[in-house]
This record gives C-alpha cells, sequence and structure tokens, in this order.
C-alpha cells in the first residue's frame, strides 16, 4: 500500500518526526491539532474559536489526502478545561453535527502552547 505524508509546514514536524496527517490505502489518521498558525495559537483565551480553527487544519489536511469531515469515523478531542465542553462541542457539532463520528472528550493538564483544545481525527475512505 502506498503511504502519503501530509505535511502541516510546521519547523517542528521533522524535529519531532510527526506528519500532520498519514494516509496509507483507505485510513487517513490527523494528528493532534490546535488552533496554530505560523507557529502561533491563535484566539487564544477562546475555546469555541480554537476548536473552529482546529477543525478547518483539520479539513485542510483531510482535503489534502483526498477525503472530507463526511469520512470522518472517530475523533478526539482534548480540552484544558471541563467548563469548555460546551463551546467546543458546539464547534464540534458545527462540523460533524450530522456525520456524528465515534468521539470522547477529556480533559488535560496542559496543551503545546498554551492551546485550550486538541482534535485529532481519523478517516475512512472506500
Amino acid at each position: 500500500m502506498t503511504r502519503q505524508n501530509i505535511s502541516s509546514g510546521a519547523p517542528w514536524e521533522p524535529i519531532v518526526g510527526y506528519s500532520r496527517a498519514v494516509r496509507v490505502g483507505p485510513h487517513i489518521s490527523v494528528s493532534g491539532t490546535v488552533a496554530s498558525r505560523g507557529g502561533q495559537i491563535v484566539h487564544l483565551n477562546d475555546p469555541y474559536l480554537q476548536a473552529r480553527e482546529v477543525l478547518l487544519i483539520i479539513t485542510e489536511a483531510l482535503a489534502q489526502a483526498g477525503a472530507t469531515p463526511e469520512h470522518v469515523v472517530r475523533t478526539r478531542i482534548y480540552i484544558t478545561d471541563l467548563a469548555h465542553f460546551d463551546e467546543v462541542g458546539r464547534a464540534h457539532g458545527e462540523v460533524f453535527g450530522s456525520i456524528r463520528p465515534a468521539t470522547s472528550m477529556v480533559q488535560v493538564a496542559g496543551l503545546v502552547g498554551g492551546a485550550l483544545v486538541e482534535i485529532e481525527a481519523e478517516a475512512y475512505l472506500e
């Protein structure tokens, strides 16, 4: 099977050794994604806008792999404060409300760069 590595262009990808997304056959895995543009977290202190930005970045990576949000079968959401559940959930629902992938949302002690939310996605293409 052919492997397609999709880069975000982040300078730390080759240092850490990861890709924004990887497609192998019909499977696409999108790495944990924060609301980072140009190496800086955007929408500081706004979990809803951060989640929207993260989902936009994920959608862009999916497109590079030939997929759309409709192909997503699983997401994992990490938030730094459970008080942000409703705002992050609302952003997730705006993208995945009718698709309804399997998902989980957990609180973590912290995220890179002071991000409030990080999301991973898995997609499947037939």
